[in-house]
């Protein structure tokens, strides 16, 4: 059995993390670690143990914990991560890797130092459609991959107002590194992962007065009335990889759209390929007449891609996979956020 330790116990957690865990048959939870006490013994009490922590670093001093999972505001991942590593533990970490591209590639560097497995989440992969649409890829389906989008956007959506969420020194951003981790590496991946090399972008806030909610996802945080709102709601931006592929984004916590919606659109030269909202549509051309197709993908409501995920590092760790996710994604990944914000300041496109 592996052994974890957790070191943030609130909703992410709770709703995501704690039953991938528990659900699967060679992990179990041994210790809860939260700032806030009353919360880790809450949690610890709730899965029948008695090993509640307000520090990590008292976690961390263990030797029967073999994996740490990082579920704290997003400032604290790099830090934790890279304690973990050092006192010998792998690691899982919520998403996104950090809050900016030299506490990512600390992270990588530790990593790769303690020769120990980090993998951060990036849940979308493991989507049956996704995972469909990889491999129709990757069999030369879709010719050259040369542009696409990718978006998530909300019309009222603002998760945990005033709180970690919308606190830029806490979040190191609104929906661009909320939500962009998610579709941005989707897009990427099936794209093969290419190396970016210039991003333009430009940022909004329109809604922070705003205490309007239409979205489930605004539930996710603690609002706090008499928080902090200094980030972005809105997000736009355009990347250029190194293979002459490009890709447009948008994310958005508050718009005024007609829906919300996470999709990616890539277009090929043999086909296109849409995923929107999980459901996946291929365009293409065949016997002289332009085709949609709508592929049948079993089992796929029954899939949580979060749990997936998860059970993806447990077979790395056992030896059974190679990780899909490498800490050198994670790094390129935080740099394009942080160049798109640094864009949205300047008005320029930034090469990276």
């Amino acid at each position: 059995m592996l052994r974890v330790g957790v070191v943030g116990a609130g909703g992410i957690f709770k709703a995501v993390h704690q039953p991938a865990w528990t659900n699967h048959p060679e992990a179990e939870i041994v210790a809860v670690c939260d700032v806030n006490e009353e919360r880790a013994k809450q949690v610890a009490g709730s899965l029948g143990i008695d090993a509640a922590y307000t520090d990590y670093r008292e976690l961390l001093k263990r030797d029967d914990i073999d994996v740490i999972d990082i579920c704290t505001p997003n400032l604290y991942h790099s830090e934790i991560a890279i304690a973990a590593l050092q006192a010998g533990k792998h690691v899982f970490c919520e998403k996104p890797d950090a809050v900016s591209p030299a506490e990512a590639q600390k992270m990588a560097d530790a990593a790769a130092a303690s020769g120990k497995l980090l993998m951060v989440m990036r849940n979308n992969r493991f989507h049956p459609s996704s995972q469909f649409l990889k491999r129709f890829i990757d069999e030369g389906n879709m010719g050259e991959v040369y542009t696409g989008r990718c978006g998530w956007v909300r019309r009222r959506g603002i998760p945990g107002k005033g709180g970690w969420f919308t606190t830029k020194e806490l979040s190191g951003g609104g929906p661009l590194i909320d939500l962009g981790v998610h579709f941005i590496d989707v897009a990427m991946w099936l794209m093969n992962n290419p190396k970016p090399v210039a991003v333009s972008g430009a940022t909004y806030t329109k809604f922070a007065n705003d205490d309007i909610s239409d979205s489930v996802h605004s539930a996710f945080g603690e609002k706090k009335d008499d928080g902090m709102f200094d980030v972005e709601d809105l997000a736009i931006g355009f990347i250029r990889f190194d293979n002459g592929a490009t890709l447009q984004l948008e994310f958005s916590w508050a718009s005024n759209v007609g829906e919300e919606m996470n999709f990616v659109e890539l277009r090929g030269t043999k086909s296109g390929a849409s995923l929107k909202n999980g459901q996946l549509k291929i365009f293409s051309e065949t016997a002289g007449q332009l085709t949609d197709t709508v592929p049948v993908i079993k089992g796929a409501d029954r899939v949580q891609p979060h749990e997936e995920n998860i059970k993806h590092f447990v077979d790395c760790l056992k030896g059974r996979a190679e990780p899909t996710l490498r800490p050198e994604q994670g790094v390129d990944m935080i740099k394009i956020l942080s160049a798109i914000y640094e864009s949205a300041e300047t008005g320029r496109e930034v090469r990276l």
